[in-house]
């Protein structure tokens, strides 16, 4: 046990190093060559009266997220919105306060300790958000490019590279879904084959529960909702980029900010330090100076937004994880019950799975 703590704590420290890391060079990136002093002065001249709505707005997107999660999750447990969105909050302030979206596995333990749901079938409900998040990242730039042109050929990169990531998952998820026997077939024998007699049950049992979290995939209906349910969080989100706009004195087109929403939401799927740092920044100082926004007011616009988007519902969040009764330990023990969910949880019927 002593060994498997001192691991878990190396990777923990690793993580956070690597997080850091990346944060330093984005930040050194996006900031290099700027008067600190000039873009204090542009923070400190917004307007906060326009503020205020983009953070209301910005709660209608999480209220959007948390239908999608009722709607994903319908297969598994029936829960309400106002049961879930406590812990969708509380997900997005682990995002913000831990490195690599810990807060997904903070938000699959919430779920379990409170619904009794399996943590890798809600992970998998969890990863097919992201997935369409990223399609939808996609369809921004795609659809607002012919109205708001950009020609950074680093753009054209990413959306290259993004394209490739996000439907060759979307892909391998819709194809496990749509064959599950043959799927455990596969899985079964290769950890079977390939693991330790005591790794590959507890593996085949986590390959089952994540199974059950995509039963959601199987239903043209189902993919079309988590298509125009992501459409309109993404659109909300946006919505706040255009009245924090507002605060500065610039103006570009809301095809523009879609286009910012996309980089910079792709960005943030890198490894950084806690809340995205760096990542989320220097794409978006980048994408507005390209639109020809001065560089000064593109980062003072860009690290307002970021405090508007992060501080709220992490405040919000801490707010909930006192509710609920948890505390620091909790993030830690949701970590290591994860860690282990596959000798923690137990096993699921073989007709469960390829029904």
């Amino acid at each position: 046990m002593g060994t498997q703590q001192t691991r878990g704590q190396a990777r923990r420290w690793l993580t956070l190093m690597v997080g850091l890391i990346v944060s330093a060079v984005f930040l050194y990136i996006g900031l290099r060559g700027l008067k600190l002093s000039e873009v204090w002065a542009d923070v400190r001249s917004a307007r906060v009266g326009w503020i205020v709505p983009g953070v209301a707005i910005y709660f209608l997107a999480v209220w959007g997220r948390t239908w999608r999660w009722h709607y994903l999750l319908r297969t598994l447990k029936p829960i309400s919105l106002q049961r879930l969105f406590p812990v969708v909050v509380i997900g997005y302030m682990g995002n913000n306060v831990y490195p690599f979206r810990a807060g997904e596995v903070i938000r699959a333990y919430v779920l379990r300790r409170n619904e009794g749901v399996q943590i890798a079938a809600s992970l998998a409900t969890i990863v097919v958000e992201r997935v369409f998040d990223g399609l939808v990242m996609l369809l921004f730039v795609f659809v607002a490019l012919p109205f708001a042109d950009f020609h950074q050929t680093w753009l054209r990169d990413v959306v290259l590279y993004a394209t490739l990531f996000f439907w060759g998952a979307f892909l391998a998820f819709l194809a496990m879904a749509l064959r599950p026997a043959r799927m455990r077939q596969i899985y079964v024998w290769a950890f079977e084959r390939f693991l330790p007699r005591r790794f590959g049950a507890g593996g085949i049992r986590l390959a089952d529960h994540f199974m059950l979290g995509l039963e959601n995939l199987r239903s043209p209906r189902d993919l079309l909702m988590i298509l125009v349910t992501s459409v309109f969080i993404w659109l909300t989100e946006t919505t706040k980029y255009w009245f924090v706009m507002h605060a500065f004195d610039f103006e570009v087109s809301f095809f523009a900010l879609m286009v910012m929403t996309a980089v910079v939401n792709l960005a943030t799927t890198l490894p950084s330090s806690p809340g995205y740092v760096g990542t989320f920044d220097t794409p978006g100082i980048k994408t507005l100076t390209a639109y020809g926004v001065p560089e000064s007011i593109a980062a003072s616009y860009t690290l307002v937004l970021h405090a508007a988007l992060w501080l709220p519902i992490t405040l919000l969040g801490f707010v909930y994880l006192y509710r609920e009764g948890l505390s620091w330990r909790d993030f830690r023990r949701a970590q290591e019950v994860t860690a282990v969910s596959t000798s923690a949880d137990p096993p699921v019927a073989e007709q469960e799975v390829i029904a």
